[in-house]
Order: C-alpha cells, then structure tokens, then sequence
C-alpha cells in the first residue's frame, strides 16, 4: 500500500523548519558548532579525510543524538554538483571522524549532518575542500523526470514548489519491472538530499513511515514531502537499498510556480491592460 504522507523537508539551517527558511550547510559554523577539516587541500582519488565537530566550548564534541541509526551522516559534492557521496565516518574516542571519499580534481562541499547531544534540533554543518588536478567541471544535466543507473530505472513525479509543501513521488523499477523488495537503509526504504544550485543548499529529507510499521511498502514507490526554500534549480539524490547494495539516483528539478494560471476573463483583462500600456508608451 502506498504511503501517501511524508515528512516535511527538514531544514537544518533555521529555526522551526518552516518552508521558505534558508537551507543547512550555508556555514561551516551553526549555533556555536563548527565544522573543522584536518585538511581543506585534498589529492584527487579515494582519500581518507578526518575532521572534527568543535562545540560552544572549544572542545570537540563526542556525544550526539543518533539520526536514522547514525551519529552523523557526511555528504560530499563537487561544486558542479557531481560526485555525490554519503557516507557515515567513525569517531575516535577524542571526536574525530574519518571516512573514505573517492575525489575528482575540483572544488567540493562537504557537509555534516548532526544532532549534537544536548542541543534542540539537527544542524548540517557546510565547508569548501579543494581537490588538486586539472578540473573538468560538468554542465548541469538537463532536467528529467528519469535516472538510469544500470538495471534500475527510478522516476520521479511530483513538482518542487517555493515555500509550500508538495509531494515527490520516486518509483523504483528493474528491467521494466516495480521493485517490491527495497531493504531498509538507515531505517527507512529511502534517503533524498536536494543541493540548491548556485550555491549548494542543502536540505534533507524521508519518507514517512518506517519499514515494518504495517502500513510503508517496500517499493516500488517512495514517497517524500518537500518545500523548496526559494524558486530555482536544485540537484536531488535519492538513496535506495536493493540486493544488498546502495544505489543513487540523480535528478534536475527547476522549482514549479506556487500561484495558479490565471483563468481565461482574468487573462484577457492583463493583456489588454499590458497593450494599453504599451499602446501609451509609444507616445
């Protein structure tokens, strides 16, 4: 059965989660919480990299309230949005975090996803690594409603509005056939992370529901509730689990109008309104 409800986006980078806010990770520091990397200089291909959350008080932080089975989620992009990587570091016992990412030459973003221990809310943490190497920087695909990644095929359907809530449907298929058999990843069928173009905000999103409840399908449909928090073209990436592996799906989306067309009458009056005037500025 379909679950027709979703979560909210959850805007990590404002107050109250509102629609409209500013996205998370526009900042390497958020409520007296920062985002330290041992190193912003990186070489290109699979590099450990090791960081710290810094707290209020100078110290790095090791103690978090764990998000979908996780004390922190990492998420890497290149600038020109390729590359995208989640991945989930181990800490050490002094707090520091470190993970395997496979790097393209370029400039990157990175992200940190937390919910520090004693703090009131989730905050995604954003900072700028630099990967040395002839960059070759990607147009931006076209937008679509369809991501192929090998057998799979997901589609998407639903708008992206600006500061209102609306529905993202993603329907997972193999070979032309509905996959009925997602498996749980961090707790829930499938993962959604949209980056805003231009200038990579990030926003996080889940589904609704939880695999086992009784009522969320395991596939083929997904389904999420998103606010866009501006007009605009934003990258999104679904993560899904099936036989065993992670697989992600890339999408374009260019953010719907958030007012209904005109009707006919009300049509007719603008442009006549709109030859007047132009009729007037001739003269």
């Amino acid at each position: 059965m379909r679950n027709h409800s979703g979560h909210a986006l959850t805007d990590h980078g404002a107050h109250g989660s509102h629609g409209g806010a500013r996205p998370g990770g526009l900042s390497v520091s958020d409520n007296g919480y920062t985002l330290e990397l041992d190193s912003t200089i990186l070489t290109a291909g699979v590099q450990r990299v090791s960081f710290r959350v810094i707290g209020p008080d100078g110290q790095a932080v090791t103690e978090f309230v764990p998000e979908h089975e996780k004390e922190l989620h990492f998420i890497a992009a290149r600038r020109d949005t390729t590359g995208f990587q989640h991945v989930h570091p181990v800490r050490d016992e002094k707090g520091t975090w470190s993970t395997e990412l496979a790097l393209e030459p370029g400039d990157w973003r990175f992200f940190a996803d937390i919910h520090p221990a004693g703090h009131d809310e989730t905050i995604t943490l954003g900072i700028d690594a630099a990967v040395a190497g002839p960059y070759d920087p990607q147009p931006l695909p076209e937008a679509t409603g369809i991501a192929q990644i090998g057998e799979y095929t997901v589609v998407l359907d639903g708008e992206l509005l600006p500061g209102r809530a609306s529905e993202l449907t993603l329907t997972v298929s193999r070979n032309g056939r509905p996959v009925t058999d997602l498996q749980p990843y961090l707790a829930a069928y499938g993962h959604l992370v949209a980056l805003r173009v231009g200038d990579l905000g990030y926003l996080h999103v889940h589904p609704e529901g939880a695999p086992g409840d009784g009522t969320t399908a395991p596939g083929p449909e997904i389904a999420f509730m998103a606010v866009a928090p501006s007009a605009g073209t934003y990258r999104l990436y679904l993560d899904f689990q099936h036989n065993g592996l992670v697989r992600t799906a890339e999408f374009t989306v260019r953010t719907a109008a958030t007012t209904p067309p005109a009707d006919a009458a009300t049509q007719a009056a603008s442009e006549h309104g709109s030859h007047h005037h132009g009729h007037h500025a001739h003269h």
